[in-house]
């Protein structure tokens, strides 16, 4: 499910980008979340080997699948946060 959680946030960060003013940056989130969908992608299909492809449960340090995905989008808006306060302070924004 963390594959799905991280595609619907992109969906929403771009969908967001076409309407918000262009100072939010929201091409950089963008990029990022696609990116990281791209990259579980092909981590779900090579890792692949009978099954349910999208699963709620994981076996690691995180059981909830949601709650992951949630987790793995923490540091996307962190490091967005980060560019625009950088911005902010050099007086672009």
């Amino acid at each position: 499910m963390w594959l799905v959680t991280t595609l619907i946030a992109a969906l929403a960060v771009t969908a967001a980008w076409f309407v918000a003013p262009k100072k939010y940056k929201l091409g950089i989130p963008s990029l990022m979340l696609w990116g990281a969908g791209a990259m579980i992608m092909v981590d779900h299909v090579l890792g692949y080997e009978g099954g349910a492809f999208l699963e709620l449960q994981t076996e690691g340090l995180i059981p909830n699948g949601i709650v992951l995905g949630i987790v793995m989008l923490i540091p996307v808006f962190a490091i967005w946060e980060i560019v625009l306060l950088i911005d902010r302070v050099k007086g672009k924004i």
